[in-house]
């Protein structure tokens, strides 16, 4: 039986040039992962991993660095062998880690108290070093190609820090590409889909003002956790009763504060609920903060009290535009085969701050199949046991170069 972190790339069945040339550096990118790995930081604080990326990059050979973009952000640019078409796509990967404790046990495991990389970022930015590299020795395609290292996915919106940085006007590509490991899916398979990939990510906190008092004396009190539970469950309504069957929508109460533990027969004043809400189109969210503003005032009125909803949007909602996906779908079959893209894969409720990305350009965003059956990478994403598969670190990397080389490819005279 193979050893739990064996790398071994003959188990994927690729194709072409750039997997092949990809593959002989294959250690190198998986030392690159593990050392990124082991060194995580957060959003806007990724000083240890940029540099890092910086000398890979001059070591590979691109033409140009652009560095502080977005904070910490950086970009590189590959021009190919002709620069006729004047064309220029991007490519993204993200670099921040979470803050959560790791509790795996192998040698490139987190050295920081309270950080991981737990949900594959060292990997993604490892794939596109190895694409970068490629790139930049072979050089077949006719334009340049942009490749975003993007700073603070996880709830930092540093996609939205670098457009606003002037991302987009000082590098205008026509498209950008982006992929994210999926531990449900097997190694050497892809999923896409021509529209909504991730959900939009909205903050609600739900303020409830009442009368409080002596617990024995509830009938002299307007209780705010009794109003916080009907609100609670009625929220739920919404979903069921508001949304059509046909549209998508996810309401979470998360959070509940009120009291104090040790008072136990205090009745509190106040009480507050924060949540989440997930919808996929922008009607389905006006509809939904609507209707939570209504629900909860007017649960709270029933029982004499008052309640507040802060409704905050965080991320949009990612959405490929179809063009752009079935391209990026056409070079992922070119390279692995038919039967391993899974081009109507369901959305997803989580969210991306690509989005942003896709709000400003056309482009798709992918997901790239890590869980083995051995087990390797299939440990889910946000879990302190989580791992990166090293294992398709080449295969991200192809895919990559695959949508800069044929969708820029090079004319012949």
């Amino acid at each position: 039986m193979p050893n739990k972190h064996t790398v071994d790339t003959a188990r994927i069945r690729a194709h072409g040039r750039a997997f092949a040339h990809i593959a002989a550096f294959h250690p190198e990118l998986t030392a690159l992962r593990r050392d990124l790995h082991a060194h995580p930081e957060l959003g806007f604080e990724e000083v240890y991993t940029t540099r890092r990326v910086i000398d890979a990059l001059k070591v590979c050979g691109v033409d140009e660095v652009h560095t502080h973009i977005g904070r910490t952000g950086v970009v590189a640019v590959i021009h190919g062998q002709q620069r006729s078409s004047g064309r220029m796509l991007g490519l993204r990967a993200d670099m921040d880690a979470l803050p959560m404790a790791e509790h795996n046990e192998f040698p490139w495991r987190s050295s920081k108290p309270g950080l991981m990389h737990g949900c594959g970022h060292d990997g993604h930015t490892t794939m596109l070093v190895g694409a970068a590299r490629y790139l930049a020795e072979t050089r077949q395609f006719d334009g340049s190609a942009v490749l975003i290292f993007q700073p603070g996915e996880e709830g930092h919106a540093g996609a939205k820090a670098m457009i606003d940085d002037g991302l987009f006007d000082r590098f205008p590509v026509e498209a950008v590409f982006a992929m994210h490991n999926w531990p449900q899916m097997k190694p050497g398979t892809v999923g896409i889909n021509p529209g909504p990939m991730m959900a939009a990510a909205d903050r609600i906190t739900i303020h409830i003002t009442g009368k409080g008092g002596h617990g024995a004396h509830a009938y002299l009190t307007v209780d705010p956790v009794l109003v916080a539970a009907h609100i609670i469950t009625a929220v739920q309504s919404i979903v069921s009763r508001n949304v059509r069957p046909i549209d998508s929508a996810v309401i979470s109460l998360c959070a509940m504060h009120a009291g104090d533990l040790a008072a136990f027969s205090v009745v509190p004043g106040e009480a507050t609920l924060v949540g989440t809400v997930r919808t996929f189109t922008p009607a389905v969210q006006a509809m939904v903060e609507r209707r939570l503003n209504e629900v909860c005032t007017g649960v709270a009125m029933g029982f004499g009290a008052q309640a507040t909803v802060t409704y905050e949007r965080i991320y949009p909602a990612t959405v490929n535009s179809s063009k752009e996906a079935d391209f990026a779908a056409d070079v992922a079959e070119r390279l692995l085969g038919a039967d391993q893209v899974d081009r109507q894969l369901d959305p997803s409720m989580g969210a991306e701050d690509f989005s942003f990305m896709l709000q400003a350009k056309p482009g798709a965003y992918l997901r790239l199949g890590q869980g083995a059956e051995n087990g390797v990478g299939s440990c889910f994403l946000h879990n302190s046991r989580y791992d990166f598969n090293d294992e398709v670190l080449p295969l991200g990397a192809a895919l990559h170069a695959g949508l800069i080389e044929q969708g820029m490819p090079l004319t012949t005279a």
